[in-house]
C-alpha cells in the first residue's frame, strides 16, 4: 500500500510538473509576442508626435515658417530670425533646435487657446494639425542655442 501512494504521488507530481510547464512555454510565447507588440508600438512612437499629430514634413515647415500668408501677414522668421535661430527680440523665444514634440504642444496650445497669448493666436489660429507638425520638423532640424531668459534685464 505504501508502494502504491508513493506511486500515486509520483504520478501526480509528474502531471503537475507537466502541467505547469506548459503554462510557462504559453505565458513564455505569450510574453515574446507581447514584447514584439511593445517593440512595433516603441518604434511607432519613435516616428509619431506625442501630441497624436501626423510626421513632419521639414521642406513644407521651411515653406510656411517663411511664408506670410498669415492673418497678419508675417511669417515666423520676422519675429524668431532666420531659421528660427535668432530671435528679434531677447524675450522672443529661440525655435531652431528646439524638440519637435516641444513646439507642436507649444504650437498647438497657442492655436486651440491653452496658452493665452494674441500674437501668437493669430499667427498660428489657422494652421492644421499637418501644418503644425510640419513647422515643429522644421524648426527643429535648424541648428540652435537654446538658452533660458537668464541673461534678460
Amino acid at each position: 500500500m505504501t508502494l502504491n501512494i508513493t506511486a500515486k504521488s509520483l504520478l501526480s507530481a509528474l502531471l503537475l510538473s507537466a502541467a505547469l510547464t506548459a503554462c510557462s512555454s504559453q505565458e513564455s510565447a505569450e510574453t515574446a509576442a507581447k514584447g514584439e507588440h511593445a517593440e512595433e508600438a516603441a518604434e511607432h512612437a519613435i516616428k509619431s508626435s506625442s501630441a497624436g499629430l501626423p510626421d513632419g514634413r521639414v521642406a513644407e515647415g521651411e515653406k510656411l515658417a517663411n511664408s506670410t500668408d498669415t492673418p497678419s501677414k508675417q511669417s515666423c522668421i520676422e519675429c524668431h530670425g532666420k531659421e528660427g535661430a535668432a530671435p528679434i527680440d531677447p524675450t522672443y523665444p529661440t525655435l531652431a533646435g528646439q524638440y519637435a514634440d516641444y513646439l507642436e504642444y507649444a504650437i498647438t496650445s497657442y492655436r486651440d487657446g491653452r496658452r493665452d497669448q494674441a500674437v501668437m493666436k493669430g499667427q498660428v489660429g489657422h494652421l492644421n494639425d499637418q501644418q503644425v507638425a510640419d513647422l515643429a520638423a522644421y524648426f527643429a532640424s535648424r541648428k540652435g542655442k537654446i538658452t533660458d531668459l537668464s541673461h534678460v534685464e
